[in-house]
């Protein structure tokens, strides 16, 4: 661990000033507290603010970084008005990071930034990671991977650290609740939002809401909840369902296979 720290330090100090694209999740949260670390306010995160983001993610990560104490600013993307993004590709991921980094390459050559980092880790090479071609056609640096880092490690380390993201489940965008083929819109994503947050409300922590149209009706939720938390559900089948019904889905299951979360 010591060497890969080296490594991850030497690499962030070869690209001094660096913009890190901050998301608030396990990866980037080290990698943004990392940068801090070596490169003080040398180091800029920037979170892109979308209607697939939730806006109590947005909120915790803002608070993760004044935790942390790095510099970070909030831009706008626009991959929603894209319709090869809005379509819902099985490569959407591809559009969605293609969006945010042109944008931070604008502000990197605006600013005078040298290079711009994003927090994909070693693991991350086993799987097929759309958003790693726009990295690639940006020039974006991986440094937690250079180094070696896995998902392990990383949360290892942000334990260390005292980031309370060390032991965060994975939150990817609330289009991923959308099935691919299935028009991404700012209603669709809204509803999410709001039956997501029902859920949470509820006790439960490691879930997902997956929102399925009708061809001729409202759209369904199918809610999966891990199976570590099933035990939560009889009590609350009833109040769950009637709230999700109330934000507009047509029907509400519950999936028996539950949620397992691959990170």
């Amino acid at each position: 661990m010591r060497e890969k720290l080296d490594h991850l330090q030497n690499i962030l100090r070869d690209h001094e000033p660096l913009l890190i694209a901050y998301s608030g999740g396990v990866d980037s949260t080290l990698l943004l507290a990392e940068a801090h670390r070596a490169l003080g306010d040398r180091a800029l995160g920037v979170i892109a603010d979308s209607p697939s983001l939730p806006r109590k993610a947005l909120a915790e990560a803002l608070a993760v970084a004044e935790k942390i104490g790095a510099r970070v600013e909030v831009i706008p993307t626009r991959e929603l008005e894209d319709p090869r993004y809005a379509s819902n590709p099985v490569n959407r991921c591809y559009f969605c990071k293609a969006e945010l980094f042109l944008r931070l390459d604008s502000l990197a050559k605006e600013r005078g930034y040298t290079a711009i980092a994003y927090g994909e880790n070693a693991d991350d090479m086993h799987h097929d990671r759309p958003g790693r071609g726009a990295a690639s056609e940006f020039s974006v640096l991986a440094p937690l991977r250079d180094a070696g880092f896995t998902k392990a490690e990383i949360r290892t380390r942000s334990a260390e650290l005292g980031l309370p993201t060390a032991d965060a489940p994975a939150q990817p965008c609330l289009s991923s609740r959308i099935p691919h083929g299935t028009p991404v819109t700012r209603e669709a994503l809204d509803m999410v939002e709001n039956a997501e947050d029902w859920v949470r409300s509820l006790g439960f922590s490691i879930f997902r809401v997956r929102h399925l149209v009708a061809p001729d009706g409202p759209p369904r939720a199918r809610v999966m909840v891990a199976p570590g938390e099933f035990f939560k559900l009889p009590p609350l089948t009833s109040r769950l369902t009637d709230g999700l019904l109330a934000i507009g889905y047509g029907a509400v299951e519950i999936d028996p296979d539950g949620y397992r979360s691959l990170a």
